[in-house]
């Protein structure tokens, strides 16, 4: 007999049906061997040279399933290690052969990035080695997180509040999320104003009486130089001068415009485009996209590379003229470059396995058990992305027309409006989708005119605005810029994002990110004692030594230990000379219901914000607090909107009149 191995039960049955009698596939229920959960579990020797020895133990809750799987290895001629192909699914078949022991002969390691039995069939006829280098990068990364989160962390307990917690990755998330903060609360308004005019075409003489053609042009220069007006003082001249003047088309410039498609999904753009469209936290995604991989409907779905196999390549390019037409297929197929330069091209983007599964939700839904709906919409914008990569261009024509006005001065104004010609790849999004919301579908229709026509003016519409402040972070915007900063990777993403909710230190609030008190002051706490830790650059570079010792460019050891020498003296000078910080208390300006002397504040705890007195703890009152938005329920007029939280964490608006009216909305009305 012949035992394979991999993660998941799901996993394990799928590997079944395809390789047939003469191997027993089992799972390991994931970690099978891993640090201990309540200790630190990292022996540091240091005795002129830095030794890292990590104590690993038995996953909790494992210990009969490695006697299950000792028992079939000792009955086995081999042991085919299947985990995932990635640094974690390295670690996890290094671990499971480490646990059963025996003769390394029996083992051999297989991967694939897709569970078709084609491929399942192909990996087994290529096996090799466990590769100790991604070990190594898997066991650095691990014991580093363990260092930084089991001495940093007791250190904010002492010196800030008991039970906060620091995280490599998780606290430079949170610090980009407090600097933002901070660029708001600085951001100082700048007014600026635009002008619009409406002008018409002036009507030629015809035999059939026709309605004036109408368009809006709006101001761009004044004597030749850039308009920039910032005061109603400045406008109101250039007002009365666009009201009288005379107006003429001073030029117009035709262009055929090409739009190429956007490439396939890599596992941070999958949750951005989830995050945007679908509504999906990074976790959720990361949860369909698992059930849709281990059910064989889509490639290995944690990949930062954009490389596609020619054979599915092959399949998009048979499939687009006979669902759509030859026009709709370009000339050679597109392959895409990978920008991230830890991406292994050996991965692939993500993509479906099989492009008729479009037709067939339905199976889609009965293998996605809980996640039916979410999964078909998740598995269709995988769909879409990577057949319409391999579509034709979008082709439209785009006019820009230049006016002159002419008055006490000299004005030029400007209006560009888009004619599609072909579709191309955007024939895929034909729905009223939030990814095409720039389509130039939306453009003005423009009159046909030519250079020294005659326009009518209509009226001046003068707009105040100012300059807006710094946007906080959606979930999608924060994975783009934790991306581009090259920290974390992709499967880092969603936990990061999920524990840096969890732990209080930031909250959602309509689909944005808020610091919380706790947020800040931790943070300003680690950029004042610990500034490499949440430094940036610092981070990303922690990152690239990590690839580095995948590719066998640095030793692990050596990298773990130029860490730990500065951070352990840094920790002994902060316990000694730092001071303990408060977190200061939001205040209700009300007095306290049960002593009348302290005020009410809002604090933050484990499950959410709570009302207390500002005595505590020499006064003990506490209550729920609930936010109110100010405005009345739109279902049934009487209760407020209120803020409430879901089991997992995320905001979203209530009637607090629940359970008598049910209203709730992930939108705040109006």
């Amino acid at each position: 007999m012949n035992l394979v191995l991999v993660e998941s039960p799901t996993k394990a049955r799928m590997l079944s049906k395809f390789l047939g009698a003469g191997y027993q596939v089992e799972a390991t229920m994931g970690h099978i061997r891993d640090l201990p959960q309540k200790k630190f579990g990292v022996d540091i020797k240091v005795n002129g040279q830095v030794k890292i020895v990590p104590e690993y133990e038995i996953s909790e809750g494992k210990v009969q399933r490695v006697k299950i799987l000792k028992s079939l290895s000792d009955k086995s001629e081999k042991i085919i290690l299947a985990t995932d192909p990635d640094r974690e699914g390295e670690a996890i078949a290094w671990h499971t052969a480490a646990l059963l022991g025996g003769n390394n002969q029996q083992f051999s390691r297989v991967v694939f990035h897709q569970i078709t039995k084609d491929a399942i069939l192909e990996a087994m006829t290529h096996p090799r080695q466990i590769d100790i280098r991604l070990v190594d990068a898997q066991q650095a990364r691990r014991v580093l997180d363990r260092v930084v989160g089991y001495k940093l962390s007791p250190l904010l307990w002492r010196k800030v509040r008991r039970g906060l917690s620091a995280g490599r990755v998780q606290s430079v998330a949170v610090r980009l999320i407090v600097d933002r903060e901070r660029e708001i609360e600085k951001f100082i308004p700048v007014e600026f104003w635009e002008i619009m005019v409406e002008v018409a075409l002036v009507a030629r003489v015809t035999q059939v009486t026709q309605a004036p053609q109408t368009f809006i042009v709006k101001l761009i220069e004044i004597d030749g130089k850039k308009a920039a007006l910032s005061t109603k003082d400045q406008i109101d001249p250039v007002v009365a001068d666009l009201t009288t003047a005379a107006y003429a088309v001073d030029s117009v410039d035709k262009k055929e415009v090409r739009r190429s498609p956007w490439p396939p999904f890599t596992t941070s753009t999958l949750q951005q485009a989830a995050a945007r469209i679908l509504r999906f936290t990074g976790k959720k995604t990361m949860s369909v996209a698992q059930v849709l991989y281990e059910h064989g409907f889509i490639t290995y779905h944690r990949t930062d590379s954009l490389n596609l196999a020619p054979e599915a390549i092959a399949a998009a390019r048979n499939l687009i003229p006979q669902k759509y037409g030859p026009q709709f297929l370009p000339p050679r197929p597109r392959l895409y470059k990978t920008q991230t330069k830890s991406a292994q091209e050996a991965h692939e983007a993500i993509r479906p396995t099989n492009l008729s599964q479009i037709d067939n939700p339905g199976e889609i839904m009965s293998a996605a058990g809980q996640f039916g709906r979410d999964a078909v919409r998740l598995y269709e914008l995988i769909w879409k992305r990577f057949v319409g990569g391999q579509m034709a261009d979008q082709i439209y024509d785009q006019t820009t027309i230049i006016v002159t006005a002419r008055r006490n001065r000299i004005y030029r104004l400007s209006v560009t409006g888009q004619v599609e010609k072909f579709p191309g790849w955007k024939i895929l999004y034909r729905s009223a989708s939030p990814e095409v919301n720039s389509s130039p579908d939306e453009s003005p229709q423009l009159p046909a005119v030519t250079a020294g026509d005659p326009l009518q003016y209509i009226k001046v519409d003068p707009q105040q605005k100012f300059t807006p402040a710094p946007a906080r972070y959606t979930e999608a915007m924060l994975i783009k810029a934790l991306e581009a900063r090259g920290i974390g990777r992709p499967s880092t993403y969603a936990p990061t994002i999920s524990t840096i909710e969890t732990r209080g230190y930031v909250e959602r609030k309509e689909a944005r990110f808020h610091p919380t008190a706790v947020g800040m002051v931790v943070t300003d706490f680690l950029v004042k004692y610990f500034s490499d830790i949440v430094d940036y650059d610092f981070t990303a570079e922690m990152e690239d030594d990590l690839d580095r010792i995948a590719s066998g460019e640095k030793d692990w050891q050596k990298v773990i230990g130029l860490f730990w020498s500065p951070f352990a003296d840094k920790l002994l000078k902060v316990e000694n000379s730092a001071a303990r910080l408060s977190i200061p208390a939001e205040t209700t300006g009300q007095k306290c219901p049960d002593c009348r002397e302290g005020d009410q504040v809002i604090r933050s705890g484990k499950f959410g914000k709570f009302l207390s007195c500002s005595r505590f703890p020499r006064c003990k009152w506490k209550a729920k607090f609930i936010e109110t938005t100010g405005q009345k329920c739109p279902d049934c007029a009487q209760g407020d909107v209120v803020v409430r939280k879901t089991k997992k964490g995320r905001h979203f608006f209530g009637c607090s009149n629940y359970p008598n009216c049910k209203f709730a909305s992930w939108r705040k009305p109006g």
